[in-house]
């Protein structure tokens, strides 16, 4: 029994080895598990941190761009503002220019037909007789046409009186 013993001692040790280098073996293998899982999370963490810089970058540069866009639109409005301030002055100035000229013209109508009949070869008469409601001294101021009342009036317009809409 002896040799038998000694046989299954040496049978033991033998597996004590092979179980030894199998655990020394899948120690080495989990070692290299816990390397490569630990340098992927690492890998992981280091993207995951890159990430997170270009979207903050990316935000920043949104932000710089929100403001610039909205530093534009302040100054596109002001000179929208300033423009239309402009075109109703204008406005007002074409509406005061344009009443002047039908005023004017009227006038001029007024003074052409005064000449015309005071050029007309029958009115010598009338005209003497006109002459004597508006005389003032020895000349006749009928024949002057700026000497009547209702010819010098001042040209009454102002942008006041036109309203915008």
């Amino acid at each position: 029994m002896a040799s038998s013993s000694g046989n299954s001692n040496s049978t033991s040790s033998s597996q004590l080895q092979n179980s030894g280098s199998e655990v020394e073996l899948h120690l080495h293998q989990m070692n290299m598990m816990d390397q490569r899982k630990r340098k992927r999370k690492e890998s992981n963490r280091e993207s995951a941190r890159r990430s997170r810089m270009r979207k903050q970058q990316h935000l920043d540069d949104l932000m710089a761009q929100v403001t610039q866009l909205s530093q534009d639109n302040n100054q596109i409005l002001t000179s929208i503002n300033f423009t239309t301030h402009h075109y109703m002055n204008l406005q007002a100035q074409n509406s005061v220019l344009r009443a002047q000229v039908t005023e004017l013209s009227q006038r001029l109508d007024s003074l052409n037909q005064i000449l015309s009949y005071l050029n007309a070869p029958s009115s010598n008469v009338l005209a003497y007789e006109t002459d004597q409601c508006f005389e003032t001294s020895g000349d006749h101021s009928f024949n002057n046409p700026f000497n009547l009342p209702y010819l010098n009036q001042a040209i009454m317009a102002s942008p006041d009186i036109f309203q915008y809409y």
